[in-house]
């Protein structure tokens, strides 16, 4: 039985499914190879499903604890049919994403103690940052919420003019100074400008850096700073945007942004472009920050708020 709330409608059910076909194939074709002629999950079920979870970019650190507690059903239960297989897997998956302190996050939600909320998007380039911020941007919208987008990010070539452009498709409001200029006068710019005008949300953008390179990964600090000088309790999320198809990259770039930063939520993208969909589950129990938002497809609609229970179920489904 999937996994259904007021948020999670039929369409969006279909998205999801559609958007994780890929991962959802390649996983399970694999899965049933492993199991083809046995009726019992032994040793050798075990070490197979082992590389499966690593191979679908699940991780090492994750894959171990999954294997470890089907090990300890199969050791209290002695004697585990490989026809239940699947539907252990997918309830230690879940249990094991219950247990991390994140919570599944209803709809596009905002706080009522926060008003601007202000949003901070950070993350290297070509993950789908401004794509990002221009969907969280229409979906608050058509909540009936007032939205400013800041461009923060004031290097990279025609940065600007893509949120500017995402800004005017969405009907929200929108703040800039041009290319070229102290990414963080934009941001308390922006936020004193949410807060002047009422906006409930304002979504900062940010200059896409590589995890490797230090300044520029000092330089969010400098940018969170300077939010706060305007708003002391901003920002109220700092949003890590990671790209799905890369994998174990996406993993070691969550690594670098968590230790430099204070990253408080995730947003996974392009997972209907990959079959390394598992990648969700490993950052979600490695990082103990909560996955907000994934992207199952390229249409505005199509980028869901996560649930876990619903994205495991989607995975396992016959």
């Amino acid at each position: 039985m999937s996994f259904f709330n007021k948020f999670f409608t039929k369409d969006k059910k279909e998205d999801l499914d559609k958007g994780l076909e890929k991962t959802k194939s390649s996983f399970m074709g694999k899965l049933s190879k492993a199991v083809a002629g046995k009726s019992t999950v032994d040793e050798e079920v075990l070490d197979e499903l082992e590389q499966i979870l690593i191979t679908s970019d699940v991780g090492l650190d994750t894959t171990i604890k999954i294997i470890e507690r089907i090990e300890a059903r199969v050791a209290r239960d002695k004697y585990i049919n490989t026809e239940e297989l699947n539907e252990i897997l997918r309830d230690e998956i879940v249990q094991l994403l219950s247990e991390n302190n994140t919570v599944d996050v209803e709809g596009y939600t905002l706080s009522a103690e926060h008003r601007p909320t202000i949003i901070l998007v950070v993350g290297v380039n070509g993950v789908g940052k401004t794509t990002t911020i221009g969907k969280i941007a229409y979906q608050y919208q058509m909540a009936g919420k007032k939205v400013l987008l800041g461009a923060g990010d004031t290097f990279r070539a025609a940065a600007v003019d893509q949120l500017g452009i995402w800004a005017n498709r969405v009907g929200c409001d929108f703040y800039s100074k041009g290319m070229n200029t102290d990414p963080a006068a934009v941001a308390y710019e922006t936020v004193d400008k949410a807060i002047k005008e009422g906006h409930d949300v304002a979504i900062i953008d940010t200059a896409g850096r590589l995890h490797t390179k230090k300044g520029l990964m000092r330089e969010l600090s400098k940018i969170k700073r300077s939010i706060s000088k305007r708003l002391p309790d901003a920002p109220h999320d700092v949003m890590l945007v990671l790209d799905a198809t890369t994998g174990q990259n996406a993993i070691e770039q969550a690594t670098h942004f968590t230790a430099a930063t204070d990253v408080t939520s995730l947003a996974l993208t392009k997972l209907d472009g990959t079959a390394k969909g598992g990648v969700a589950i490993g950052i979600s129990d490695q990082f103990k920050v909560p996955i907000k938002y994934i992207g199952v497809g390229e249409g505005i609609n199509q980028l869901q708020v996560f649930n876990k229970r619903a994205f495991v179920d989607s995975l396992f489904e016959k």
